[in-house]
C-alpha cells in the first residue's frame, strides 16, 4: 500500500455494517486512505478536523462485501464483522487498511501478523468472539409476560446482534428480548424474526410472578450446593469478571 495516497480528511459515516463497507469500496476505487474514519454518533466537532460525509451506499456494501469472500478469503470477512463489533475507537481505519492491502496480496493478509493493522484486526475479532462466547454460558432470561422472556447485559463490545442470533438457534420458538444496557438497544425476537431497536421507544412490563417463585428457587439450590469455607473470588472474577455479575439471578 505504499503507493496509496493519505489524504488529510476525517470520514464521517453512519456507523453500520453497510456504512463502513461503502468507505472501503470508495477508498480503494481510488487509492486513497483518510487521516480518521469516525461514526456520526461519537463524532464531537473539532474545528481542526476536515470531515466529509459519507452516505451509505448498499450496492456498494455488497460489492465489497462479496469480493471480500472471492478475493481474500471468508475468513476474512468474520475477522472484519467481530472486529467492527468491538469498542475499539480506531476499528475503522485498521479494518479499511486490512481490507485494502487483503484485496491486493489476497488471504496471506492473514499471515502478515507482524504489520500493525493486520494484528489489531484479528484481535479485535478475538476480543468480541470472547465476550460473545461468556455471556452465552452467563445470559440469564427472566419471563416477564406471557411466554415473553427478557434478560439484560452490559458488554463491553456491540455482540448483542450474534449473541441473540445463537439464542435464535437454541431456542427458536421462544420469544425473547435481550436489553444492551450499554448501548440502550434490543434484541427483540418473537419466534419468527428478530429487530434491533432502541430500549427507548419499548417499555419492559416487570417480571411475571412465576418467574419471581423460580428464582427463589433457584437462588435457594445456589446457596444449598455452594460451600462457603471455599468460596474463592478470585478464582470466580477469572471465569467470571465481576462486570457481569449485575445481571445474574444468583450472587457470586
Amino acid at each position: 500500500m505504499s503507493n496509496w495516497k493519505l489524504i488529510n480528511k476525517t470520514y464521517i459515516y453512519d456507523g453500520t455494517f453497510d456504512g463502513l463497507l461503502t468507505i472501503v469500496f470508495d477508498s480503494y476505487l481510488n487509492k486513497t486512505l483518510p487521516q480518521k474514519i469516525v461514526s456520526s454518533n461519537n463524532y464531537i466537532n473539532n474545528f481542526l478536523d476536515n470531515t466529509f460525509l459519507i452516505k451509505t451506499d448498499y450496492e456498494k456494501s455488497k460489492k465489497t462485501f462479496d469480493n471480500i469472500v472471492m478475493n481474500i478469503c471468508k475468513d476474512a470477512l468474520y475477522n472484519t464483522y467481530y472486529a467492527f463489533l468491538s469498542n475499539d475507537k480506531e476499528k475503522e481505519i485498521n479494518i479499511l487498511k486490512y481490507l485494502c492491502n487483503g484485496f491486493d496480496i489476497g488471504s496471506e493478509i492473514n499471515n502478515k501478523i507482524t504489520i500493525s493493522y493486520v494484528f489489531k484486526v484479528i484481535n479485535l475479532r478475538r476480543k468480541a468472539l470472547s465476550e460473545c462466547h461468556k455471556l452465552k454460558g452467563l445470559l440469564r432470561f427472566k419471563e416477564i409476560y406471557n411466554n415473553l422472556c427478557y434478560s439484560t447485559i452490559h458488554p463491553d463490545n456491540n455482540i448483542l446482534e450474534p449473541l441473540g442470533k445463537h439464542f435464535i438457534n437454541r431456542m427458536p420458538k421462544m420469544q425473547f428480548i435481550i436489553h444492551d444496557k450499554n448501548r440502550d438497544l434490543c434484541f427483540i425476537y418473537n419466534s419468527k424474526e428478530y429487530r434491533i431497536i432502541e430500549s427507548t421507544n419499548i417499555k419492559i412490563p416487570s417480571v411475571s410472578s412465576d418467574e419471581i417463585a423460580y428464582q427463589e428457587l433457584w437462588k435457594l439450590f445456589f446457596n444449598t450446593i455452594s460451600i462457603r469455607e471455599r468460596t474463592n473470588l478470585k478464582c470466580q472474577m477469572q471465569f467470571m469478571p465481576k462486570k457481569y455479575w449485575k445481571d445474574l439471578i444468583e450472587e457470586p
